[in-house]
């Protein structure tokens, strides 16, 4: 038995079979993870509506174009009542879940967000949160107030690599905050950055087997884009298919989490979420904020669709996943759906 043919049978591999499949160029890795995503998914395609209410940040995360030090960007903040009226409107659209994501900003409160959250499931949709590293207690009121999903990206398990690219901050911490959120009942999610300065295929493999061993309900998987205005602006950035393989592998091991076909993906690859979607992904969060916001949300540069309307990012992306003979799910998308 092969190492596909294994990892679809028993998703399991050991880390020196997820190496070799890392860096081989066999395309039957995206028809076995599509295969597993079939089985146990189905062909339905969950919409998240993504509001990026922030792009404030304290931290100074080498990578990323939020970073506080980048005195370039012109920064933003959304009010609570605009955040429940872009909600609102996501609703109008059809989408089951809101995604609030921000930067880390210091500005909201823990009684704010729950106050936003209690609202926008008046709605009754699904509420996921992915606002950074917050205390327990934090993560235990908004679980009260009705949030459903916490996204909380590791980017990366190599504890030398996090250092270099995180400063004053701790890949300890972050470990933590996951396990709080899963202790504390959330649908967690998390995920990698793919072709990180200094990253090996190894690390990778070292992420892809953490993600198994915890279990995470969704896994986001992006690659790398130097942002001009960071410190990492003269590297090389991430590779596509290399993306796409580390997200496939996922698949196999974990057959039932959520995937999204990431944002990033379609940056690099006209067709990238397209691929993706049939490469074991089956969840797409098009961005429902209005306006100039979506261009200073810039993480990284090239951002797919900043001049488009939250309607224009429905319709086009529901016709892209028609086209390829998937569906539109009308579920919340929880993973035991």
């Amino acid at each position: 038995m092969n190492i596909l043919e294994k990892a679809k049978k028993y998703h399991s591999l050991e880390k020196e079979e997820i190496v070799a499949l890392l860096k081989s160029s066999d395309k039957s890795l995206f028809i076995g993870a599509d295969e597993v995503r079939e089985k146990y998914k189905g062909n339905e395609v969950h919409l998240r509506g993504l509001i990026e209410f922030s792009n404030i940040c304290k931290r100074t995360c080498k990578y990323c174009g939020l970073r506080g030090e980048n005195l370039k960007l012109e920064r933003y903040r959304l009010s609570c009542n605009e955040i429940v009226d872009f909600a609102k409107k996501g609703a109008s659209y059809g989408y089951k879940t809101v995604v609030l994501q921000s930067g880390e900003d210091n500005h909201f409160s823990c009684d704010d967000i729950c106050k936003i959250v209690r609202e926008i499931k008046n709605l009754n949709i699904a509420v996921t949160l992915s606002l950074g590293e917050k205390t327990y207690e934090e993560y235990q009121a908004y679980k009260l107030a009705g949030a459903d999903r916490y996204l909380l990206r590791i980017e990366t398990t190599d504890e030398n690599l996090y250092k270099e690219l995180h400063p004053k901050m701790s890949l300890e911490n972050r470990k933590q905050c996951l396990d709080n959120l899963k202790k504390i009942g959330y649908e967690t999610g998390s995920g990698c950055l793919v072709g990180l300065p200094g990253q090996t295929i190894e690390s990778l493999a070292d992420d892809i087997l953490y993600f198994k061993d915890k279990d995470f309900d969704m896994i986001g998987v992006g690659p790398f884009i130097p942002n001009p205005n960071t410190p990492l602006a003269n590297y090389e950035g991430g590779d596509f298919w290399l993306a796409i393989r580390v997200m496939a592998i996922i698949r196999l091991l974990l057959p039932d989490i959520n995937i999204p076909a990431t944002t990033a993906m379609e940056t690099l690859n006209p067709n990238g979420r397209i691929i993706a979607l049939q490469s074991g992904a089956n969840v797409v969060m098009p961005n429902i904020t209005e306006g100039d916001y979506r261009r200073k949300y810039e993480i990284y540069p090239g951002k797919i669709c900043v001049g488009d309307t939250p309607k224009h990012c429905r319709q086009c992306i529901s016709s892209k996943i028609l086209s390829i003979g998937r569906t539109i799910s009308n579920s919340y998308g929880f993973r035991s759906d």
